[in-house]
């Protein structure tokens, strides 16, 4: 019976003690900013990602990249204390067509493979139809009176 109740000590001081550190977690659901169907000529093409380090040391992102030059990620420069919040800007080019890029972030937090989470933007950026007016109407109906 002491051998369990040490093996079960010695089992959970273990798992408390690689819970310690900084920990990210991300506002957004499965950490992806859905930007819907957008027009070029009317959205920036930024979002924000919102984070908070949960952990109980500093969190430091050490780099956040991008699959692809149309996507530009901007990273804290500085550490983000315990129960603060953080942010990661992106900005996509907003060329026409569905959006499906990956951004990858690089940080010390404890709570994620390797300190590297994957954050995404998805959506579609859709450009409106120029009008024409000096263009011969088609398939206008026409009225006998």
């Amino acid at each position: 019976m002491k051998k369990c109740i040490y093996l079960l000590t010695l089992l959970l001081s273990i798992v408390t003690f690689a819970q310690k550190g900084p920990k990210i977690v991300f506002s957004a659901p499965d950490n992806t900013i859905d930007y819907g169907k957008v027009y070029k000529d009317t959205d920036s093409g930024v979002r924000v990602f919102e984070f908070k380090n949960t952990g109980d040391a500093p969190l430091i992102i050490a780099d956040v990249q991008s699959t692809c030059g149309c996507t530009i990620p901007t990273k804290p420069t500085e550490p983000i204390m315990p129960g603060k919040m953080g942010k990661i800007e992106v900005k996509y080019n907003m060329s026409p067509g569905p959006i499906r890029k990956t951004i990858t972030v690089e940080c010390n937090a404890v709570n994620v493979e390797n300190g590297k989470v994957a954050i995404k933007i998805k959506g579609e950026v859709l450009v409106r139809e120029a009008i024409n007016i000096l263009e011969k109407k088609k398939n206008v109906p026409t009225s006998d009176y």
